[in-house]
């Protein structure tokens, strides 16, 4: 151990809820199941818009000069991050028996170094569009109270309004400011079962942090919402599939003929799509109609861990086929890999992404911190065949070998196809 090393102290949460250092214990994370020692390399200065939040019925730890590991009498201690960021290590904690389970947030490893909140965490994008200053500004509301005069009777305006002032979704606020990437919902069905959706949850899982939509928006209505952003809108995007929907594909038809009636008035901004990308006659049929841009939502190239986690009525082979037809017709495409430290690094899943980016050469991976609880998720994965090798080495590893990808966090603003045209 380095002095640089000794100045890494760990941190516990107090019956009232202080965060105090743990003199004479060093700070740790968690590494898939492992608690390891967190070095200064590992660490950076807690950002100014991160939170904190305590761990109920998980005791933090620390490791003593002998290398013993110890329980402390107190909580656990996460940092949940902005935008922008991605966790090095989780939390490392004892889970006390009967726990319950934890709510759907990202929890990274915090500590002490050198009298300063550091938080294990790499900067990943930047953010600065992100940045929870541009949101929940006091005028928002009657900004709101704008957009619903001018489109009256839009019942994606009214959706995206609740999103909006109940649960402060960024995406759903630009439409009201004018601004930047807008979602527009439009599935209230999902072909997977995610481990962790944010927009619905099984009553035995976890609380979700949105309301999905319950309507099927028309080609009109979501004209509407198109062209009264890409109008106006600097770095305009609007995106199917945000958070408050269900999988954008299975609703192709309405979708596909939204966009050719938004690219009849405007051919300013971008269109772009998140999805599972799992429903490929979807994905042609929207693609076809001139999707600019497509973000596929996944967790691993391997088959055993993406059925784990997603239980779809698809297959991985399905989102293969799905992204090759959207690269072989200019589609710029994007992975939202969600990331998990301890397991996406693995060395088995490390090389099923080499072979599948050897085979799918997709523009850009945004590197999203899942938000989960960490022993649920570990619980309905496959175990782990070696040792993770941290998120470092593994990003090192995809852009050494494809220096091409773009590693990031954030859908990019790209010219559209017909501008490019």
């Amino acid at each position: 151990m380095t002095q640089a090393d000794e100045l890494i102290t760990a941190v516990y949460a107090d019956e009232e809820g202080n965060i105090l250092d743990a003199a004479g214990l060093r700070g740790m994370g968690r590494l898939g199941n492992e608690n390891v020692p967190l070095r200064p390399e590992d660490l950076i200065p807690l950002p100014e818009s991160a939170d904190l939040m305590l761990l109920p019925q998980h005791q933090a730890v620390g490791q003593t000069a002998e290398g013993e590991v110890l329980p402390m009498t107190g909580l656990a201690v996460a940092a949940i991050l902005p935008a922008g960021y991605t966790r090095l290590y989780l939390p490392a904690y004892v889970r006390e028996e009967g726990a319950q389970r934890l709510p759907l947030y990202g929890y990274t490893a915090v500590v002490v170094y050198r009298d300063e909140l550091c938080c294990a965490a790499i900067y990943t994008d930047e953010n600065d569009k992100w940045d929870p200053v541009h949101y929940n500004t006091p005028e928002l509301k009657k900004l709101v109270k704008r957009t619903k005069k001018e489109l009256p009777g839009n019942r994606i305006v009214e959706q995206v309004a609740g999103c909006s002032l109940k649960w402060h979704c960024c995406t759903a606020q630009n439409l009201f400011y004018r601004r930047w990437e807008v979602g527009i919902p439009a599935s209230p069905v999902c072909n997977a079962n995610c481990f962790g959706c944010i927009s619905l949850q099984p009553a035995e899982c976890c609380p979700s942090p949105q309301q999905r939509i319950t309507f099927r928006p028309t080609p009109e209505e979501i004209a509407e919402v198109g062209v009264y952003h890409l109008s106006v809108a600097p770095d305009g995007i609007v995106s199917f599939g945000q958070g408050c929907e269900g999988e954008p594909s299975l609703a192709a038809a309405n979708i596909a003929a939204g966009i050719r009636l938004i690219r009849e008035k405007t051919k300013r901004g971008q269109i772009n799509m998140n999805s599972n990308a799992g429903y490929t006659q979807g994905i042609r049929e929207i693609v076809d109609a001139g999707l600019d841009s497509l973000r596929v939502s996944i967790i691993s190239a391997r088959a055993e861990s993406y059925n784990a986690y997603y239980r779809a009525s698809y297959h991985l082979e399905d989102v293969k086929a799905s992204i090759r037809y959207a690269l072989e017709r200019g589609v710029y495409v994007s992975l939202n890999l969600l990331y998990f430290p301890g397991f996406n690094d693995r060395p088995e899943e490390l090389a099923a992404w080499q072979k599948f980016f050897r085979e799918l050469p997709v523009q850009m991976i945004q590197v999203r911190n899942l938000n989960i609880d960490p022993d649920a998720f570990l619980a309905i994965m496959p175990p782990q065949q070696e040792r993770p090798l941290g998120t470092k080495p593994f990003l090192r590893a995809l852009h050494q070998e494809f220096p091409q990808l773009v590693i990031g966090s954030f859908s990019h603003y790209i010219e559209s196809k017909t501008e490019r045209d």
